[in-house]
């Protein structure tokens, strides 16, 4: 008599799978998938905290080189988590290999959060190369490590979300890059990675607030920095709201597809 899997097993199996699919992908491209970010973000570090930076001084009493490594590796983990999904789902739509996905009997949160996590594990692992880059150029302190982890996981989470979405939608290649260029780039260079909030004039403050990285990043700066020019509760409620609203637009669309 032979056993047969039960659900959960079945469902685990399939998610496994796609995650080290995955996976696979990138460290096949790794060329193309950790190299490139690593490059930037080192050039940043090099040009707007060494060059710049010694100009600069201090910012909210730290200096300023150490004030814009949490800003930056959050920011390399947003990118490549959307990117790594909105460029992987968009290519099983394009090579049409994801309808042999779509019309299993495998659960749309299976294949959903089988994406999801590869985009997140490719987000923490770029995240955690410039770290490394970034301790070359300034002691890296983690004095609230679980607040600096539980950050990049939920920050990483939500925009592999948001690729997920954007590659349901794209009808070519460049649909995918219309967001990273005009939505992507402007929050992160206006989310205080590289100044404090407080040196703006007060609409500017007010509309920084509204900008969902701007909370992601001071939740990470608190946890390297431990300050944060918002509660950090805060910073974590807008997190799982935006995972709990992009995991439910994500889910209908998939059943759209199917339907």
């Amino acid at each position: 008599m032979t056993n047969t899997p039960s659900n959960t097993q079945r469902n685990l199996t399939a998610l496994s799978t796609i995650v080290r699919r995955e996976v696979r992908r990138i460290l096949r491209i790794w060329s193309q998938t950790l190299v490139p970010p690593a490059i930037t973000m080192g050039l940043y570090f090099l040009i707007f905290g060494k060059l710049i930076g010694t100009r600069v001084g201090q910012m909210d009493g730290f200096d300023y080189m150490h004030f814009i490594v949490p800003g930056l590796v959050m920011m390399s983990v947003i990118q490549n988590s959307y990117g790594n999904i909105s460029s992987s789902f968009f290519g099983a739509k394009f090579g049409r290999h994801v309808e042999e996905l779509l019309v299993s009997p495998m659960p749309n949160w299976v294949i959903l959060w089988g994406y999801v996590a590869g985009a997140v594990l490719r987000g923490v692992m770029v995240g955690a190369i410039v770290m490394v880059i970034a301790m070359y150029f300034t002691p890296v302190r983690l004095p609230y490590p679980l607040v600096t982890l539980s950050t990049a996981v939920l920050g990483a989470i939500i925009f592999s979300l948001a690729g997920f979405i954007n590659a349901t939608y794209a009808k070519k290649f460049d649909d995918i890059a219309i967001i990273p260029t005009f939505v992507l780039t402007p929050l992160s260079y206006l989310g205080g990675v590289f100044y404090s909030v407080k040196l703006l004039p007060g609409w500017a403050e007010a509309a920084t607030y509204a900008n969902p990285i701007f909370y992601m990043v001071n939740a990470f700066r608190y946890g390297l920095l431990g300050h944060s020019d918002v509660p950090l509760w805060k910073a974590y409620a807008l997190m799982l709201t935006f995972i709990a609203g992009l995991s439910a637009l994500s889910l209908w669309l998939l059943r759209r597809e199917i339907d």
